[in-house]
């Protein structure tokens, strides 16, 4: 029986997919994988491991294929950019978790509203459309929603007091995760997407391990007592999650338009919601239930220009040109 080659475009829609199915389900099933980490690591040493794990593994890849490595001064903007990034992005996120349910906080992640906000070549064309600014004021108050009843989101009732500042922590991360990314947008540099991201990775690495050392969080940890789940979790968030899906995302936006990839700020809830209900035994309140679907109408609002020009694209398609 004669073997089929397979197609180059075949295997392009492959990686297109698999990499949609990264962003969807495993960026969605990070958040429950921190709390369950959270059980036995504090968050600075969580992500000590996670950052300096996945780091490590994708600069040993990089050496084996031989990818050329940056200049000093590209290198000491990946550094500070990686710190900016995934500070705000990851480590602020994984703080509040403490105080917050991983559901919950998948919905008060508002990286959407910051890209449009602080793209400021794009602001002529973002602030003319009503869809736009309805959407930016629809997320912005989706999220006054859930501080205004901190009493009933947060997980235990002796952390209530923690509820707002989680919340502010994680709208402050998601401006330094849109503004960092933004900036590696238009000054994207001559250096391999894996190697800038290694480097990104051990340098925020570096910092988590820097106040570990300082604060004695390490020295804490009795490794005797630390349960399999939790080890497992900083695996899976330092292989799948952190590495292999932050590479799959920025690769989504050189070969798709941002508006499509933006549909997993759609898909993390739902799976964060469903994974937090079944191995959290997490419980969602009505009130977290509107401030989601208040939220995510702003997404789809700030979107929607660009879903009704792909709609409009994808349906001529099917229409015969008359000559």
């Amino acid at each position: 029986m004669e073997n089929k080659e397979i197609r180059p475009d075949s295997l392009f829609k492959v990686k297109v997919v698999l990499a949609f199915v990264a962003i969807y389900f495993v960026w969605g099933s990070t958040f429950s994988m921190v709390s369950i980490a959270l059980k036995a690591f504090s968050p600075l040493v969580l992500n000590t491991f996670r950052f300096l794990l996945g780091g490590l593994l994708l600069s040993v890849y990089c050496t084996i294929k031989r990818y050329s490595f940056p200049a000093f001064s590209e290198l000491i903007k990946y550094v500070v950019l990686g710190i900016i990034i995934f500070m705000g992005g990851v480590v602020a996120v994984v703080w509040a978790q403490q105080y917050i349910s991983s559901s919950l906080t998948s919905i008060i992640i508002t990286t959407p509203f910051w890209f449009l906000v602080l793209d400021r070549p794009n602001w002529k064309n973002n602030f003319s459309s009503p869809f736009i600014i309805t959407g930016i004021i629809l997320g912005f108050t989706g999220v006054i929603v859930l501080m205004l009843n901190r009493h009933s989101i947060s997980i235990s009732s002796s952390m209530t007091v923690y509820t707002v500042p989680a919340i502010l922590i994680i709208v402050l991360g998601s401006f330094l995760w849109a503004g960092g990314s933004l900036y590696l947008k238009y000054n994207p540099g001559t250096t391999s997407i894996l190697v800038r991201t290694s480097i990104q990775l051990i340098s925020v690495g570096l910092v988590c391990l820097s106040i570990c050392l300082i604060n004695g969080s390490l020295q804490k940890i009795r490794w005797d007592e630390v349960p399999a789940d939790a080890l497992l979790s900083i695996l899976y968030l330092s292989i799948m999650s952190t590495t292999i899906t932050f590479i799959a995302f920025i690769w989504l936006l050189q070969h798709r338009s941002p508006a499509i990839v933006s549909t997993y700020s759609y898909v993390n809830p739902l799976v964060a919601a469903l994974l937090g209900s079944f191995l959290l035994h997490e419980k969602i309140s009505f009130i977290q239930i509107i401030a989601m679907l208040i939220i995510l109408s702003g997404v789809l609002l700030i979107n929607f220009r660009s879903y009704r020009t792909l709609l409009k694209k994808s349906y001529l398609k099917f229409i015969p040109s008359s000559k």
